[in-house]
């Protein structure tokens, strides 16, 4: 059978470069004579694995020398537990920014932790848009403030960082990872979940200012301590070694291509052809406000339950797969990250002439 073209949320397509290396060295890893998947993590080999793709990320990134670099596990969704036993810890109080389900489930843990206030929120209208915040939304007292910088669910994007004032500011970047450069010196921590847009599932990256640590509560778990992992090169326990792996052949292919502004110029080229078709289809709609539509994720529907329906079943019959939008939603959705090439939203504006066509 022929490859498809996955156009899942996550876990998500990988470039086919990347799998094809991966296949050739499943057995035997540069000469070593074994896979990665049996690899001690505290070997000389796997030592210029995970430093490699550091080196390579830190690069790609432009991620300046004080920050770190933390290859960890639990998911984007450990890190809402994390972030407030690690810097809720001055005033007790943290700012959000409700963008959607992933930002409403942090404010929700934090909640536990202390005097967490929503300053703004897009619930009103089905997290269509970015609320437009200023300075002086924030409590200048606050620990942080926190955002969800692109909306799987929803298809929004910042597409400028907020201004907190002197708050700290850290974000969820699972979904747009990599997607475009990104200053990381504007954040005082940036984490994101590799299934979407870096690697497999199992991986998640966390990048954080070197002197906010050190400070986390003294409740917190050992595993969810982020000095304890900068401590030891993320190698305190056994880490996702595979998913590193595959995580740096991503990043060599994303230095390859041309680096993230080439990337961003390609992801852009991408959504451009999807969006444009949208707005000019007589059966399909956009559900995102323009001036805030993520490059990453593109949510549309026809207005009716059933034709949305029909047109999943057909697609995937297509090959295009997963195209069902977030049960919290419905409609359709089309994630088209960085592995997805422009051949396969090409096949998808075909497909989706095609059905109106046939059912307009």
């Amino acid at each position: 059978m022929s490859r498809v073209y996955n156009f899942s949320a996550g876990p998500s397509m990988l470039p086919e470069e990347v799998l094809k290396k991966a296949a050739a060295e499943m057995l035997d890893y540069e000469g070593s004579g074994q896979s990665v998947m049996e690899m001690s993590h505290r070997s000389k080999v796997y030592d210029s694995i995970i430093k490699g793709a550091e080196a390579l990320l830190r690069e790609l990134m432009n991620i300046p020398d004080n920050y770190k670099v933390l290859f960890l596990q639990g998911g984007a969704s450990t890190q809402f537990s994390a972030i407030p036993l690690n810097f809720m810890n001055g005033s007790n109080k943290a700012d959000f920014i409700i963008t959607g389900q992933w930002a409403k489930k942090a404010f929700s843990e934090a909640k536990k932790y202390g005097d967490a206030k929503a300053v703004a929120s897009s619930e009103d209208e089905t997290y269509s848009y970015i609320p437009k915040t200023k300075a002086e939304d924030f409590r200048q007292d606050a620990d942080y403030a926190y955002i969800c910088l692109n909306n799987t669910i929803y298809g929004t994007v910042y597409k400028e960082i907020p201004d907190t004032g002197k708050v700290p500011l850290i974000a969820d970047i699972s979904s747009c990872f990599l997607s475009e450069p990104l200053d990381v010196s504007k954040f005082a921590l940036v984490y994101g979940g590799a299934q979407k847009n870096v690697a497999p599932a199992g991986l998640t990256i966390v990048i954080v200012r070197e002197d906010l640590l050190g400070n986390a509560r003294d409740i917190t778990p050992t595993m969810l301590d982020y000095k304890i992992h900068a401590d030891n090169a993320s190698l305190y326990n056994t880490p996702p070694c595979y998913t590193i792996y595959i995580c740096k052949l991503v990043l060599e292919w994303i230095k390859n291509l041309g680096g993230l502004e080439k990337m961003k110029e390609l992801n852009e080229a991408k959504a451009k052809m999807l969006y444009d078709f949208l707005d000019n289809s007589k059966l399909f709609k956009g559900t995102v406000r323009k001036e805030d539509r993520s490059l990453m994720n593109v949510p549309f529907v026809t207005g009716n339950d059933e034709l949305d329906a029909k047109f999943v079943k057909e697609s995937t019959e297509a090959g295009l797969v997963n195209l069902k939008g977030h049960r919290s939603v419905g409609g359709m959705r089309a994630s088209i990250y960085n592995a997805m090439p422009i051949e396969g939203v090409k096949a998808l504006v075909e497909f989706m002439e095609k059905f109106e066509k046939e059912n307009a």
